[in-house]
């Protein structure tokens, strides 16, 4: 039995950038607008948003410089992932009551075009875990530690900033798939015993004391063969006083600069990169797309059968989507941090 069209609302709310952060975001930075919802064309739908994303990486988008993804429009929606219901469809391939995933968040409507869309399983997961563990997030940690870190069977892993949904996925997935060790860092010891409790060998927190000294204790003599780094900062250069021989890093993020204003202080070691013929590679979830199946089919087994767990902060309403954005800047999630609509 087919599901009714909802009638489509004259409008929708939605998030714009009402003007650019200096340094640290503030709630000024962001307008909560009116605006119509469009008409369907043939191969659109609409979807209600049930969940969005918000990520670090949205922050360098609020910036009017040159990137690799354009900046966001000043007085427009901003827009990220989400995770919604068709509620009118002129598709073929979509149908009302679907529930898709798409770009189109900081809305609670989107006019989305259906290739843009993906559907998602039923019964795999709930919902939120396609924005997560399920989704770019968790493709980022396993194509980022495999494909960009060439990670191999034994080798002890270093995670920073990895109470965050990136970090805590790629922790897991390499105690699945035979690390010697995995030491990760955070910002408090809740998060720290949280870390321990997923199944990583070491953890700390990085106000505690330098990061080196921290990590140079929890990698003993040994060393540290992959860094996977969503920090920058003074967790690289620790990192590369750390690693031995051949080390590997793959370069996610660089949240400790996100909201800086001046050059950032370190790392002040990078010449031993060519002594111990390090390789660093930075790179993008977009470029690992070719490794989406294969991630899946892992990930969903690991899911189910709990060798890998998620955590999720979800904060309610699309009028708190700044403040979730700055708080996540600001370290305040452990796992995703959702916004629900």
């Amino acid at each position: 039995m087919s599901i009714p069209e909802t009638p489509m609302p004259a409008t929708t709310r939605e998030i714009h950038l009402a003007s650019r952060p200096s340094g640290r975001p503030v709630p000024d930075n962001f307008r909560l607008v009116a605006a119509p919802v469009q008409e369907l064309k043939s191969g659109q739908i609409l979807v209600r948003n049930q969940y969005m994303s918000v990520d670090p990486y949205m922050r360098g988008r609020m910036n009017d410089t040159k990137s690799y993804s354009a900046p966001f429009r000043l007085d427009a929606a901003l827009d990220g992932g989400a995770a919604g219901e068709v509620i009118a469809s002129r598709s073929d391939a979509h149908k009302v009551g679907d529930v898709v995933v798409h770009q189109l968040g900081w809305r609670d409507h989107a006019v989305v075009d259906a290739t843009a869309a993906t559907v998602v399983p039923k019964g795999l997961a709930p919902t939120p875990a396609f924005l997560g563990a399920l989704g770019m997030t968790g493709l980022t940690a396993y194509a980022g530690l495999l494909k960009v870190a060439g990670f191999k069977e034994g080798d002890v892993v270093f995670v920073s900033g990895a109470a965050g949904a990136v970090g805590s996925m790629v922790g897991q997935i390499a105690k699945a798939i035979g690390a010697g060790k995995v030491i990760g860092s955070a910002g408090s010891a809740d998060k720290v015993a949280r870390l321990l409790d997923l199944g990583f060998d070491a953890a700390f927190n990085y106000n505690d004391a330098p990061v080196l000294e921290q990590l140079r204790q929890a990698a003993g003599d040994s060393g540290i063969d992959v860094y996977f780094d969503n920090v920058g900062g003074d967790h690289l250069e620790a990192a590369l006083d750390t690693l031995t021989v051949g080390g590997r890093v793959a370069m996610c993020g660089a949240i400790a600069q996100y909201n800086s204003t001046e050059p950032p202080a370190a790392p002040r070691n990078l010449a031993v990169a060519i002594g111990k013929q390090l390789t660093l590679r930075g790179f993008l979830v977009g470029g690992q797309r070719a490794h989406a199946a294969e991630f899946r089919e892992r990930m969903a087994a690991w899911l189910a059968d709990g060798t890998v767990r998620y955590d999720e902060t979800i904060v309610d309403g699309l009028e708190n989507a700044p403040q979730a954005f700055i708080d996540l800047l600001d370290g305040a999630n452990t796992g995703k941090m959702l916004v629900r609509l």
